[in-house]
């Protein structure tokens, strides 16, 4: 099956009830598009929960190497790694109790679509969320 984004209705119900987003890929650098679209949702009152080995801290938020390692509770899981990425970090969020799967604009891959889907996860890709937040809440 081809992959496919869910409805608008679905997509303003996952923001609307949304407190936490796990950023994969999250950077510390201001001028960086993660770090920008971070920091408008996390100013629109979502928790931020950098997911980056490369960083201690983003946002004021303490970081983590993998999405595993997460102790908050995660609703969205939005990713700003490439496509090619994208697989392996389907199979950490797997081991999440989060069942949303969102990839940035320009970010897709059908494998970890096909591979989330099985899962039960609500998979949003090729999406930027912070455009869709403006746009639907």
């Amino acid at each position: 099956m081809t992959w496919e984004n869910p409805q608008n209705k679905i997509v303003k119900e996952v923001l609307e009830s949304a407190k936490t987003i796990a950023v994969v890929g999250l950077s510390d650098k201001p001028e960086r598009t993660s770090y920008q679209i971070s920091k408008i949702m996390q100013d629109q009152g979502y928790t931020i929960i950098p997911v980056n080995p490369k960083v201690n801290e983003v946002l004021g938020e303490k970081a983590y190497d993998n999405l595993t390692d997460v102790t908050e509770n995660i609703d969205i899981i939005n990713v700003f790694r490439r496509s090619e990425f994208l697989p392996d970090i389907a199979k950490e969020a797997a081991q999440t109790d989060c069942r949303v799967f969102w990839a940035q604009q320009g970010i897709v891959s059908q494998e970890t679509y096909d591979y989330l889907k099985e899962r039960g996860f609500t998979v949003i890709m090729d999406r930027c969320i912070k455009v869709a937040h403006s746009v639907l809440v």
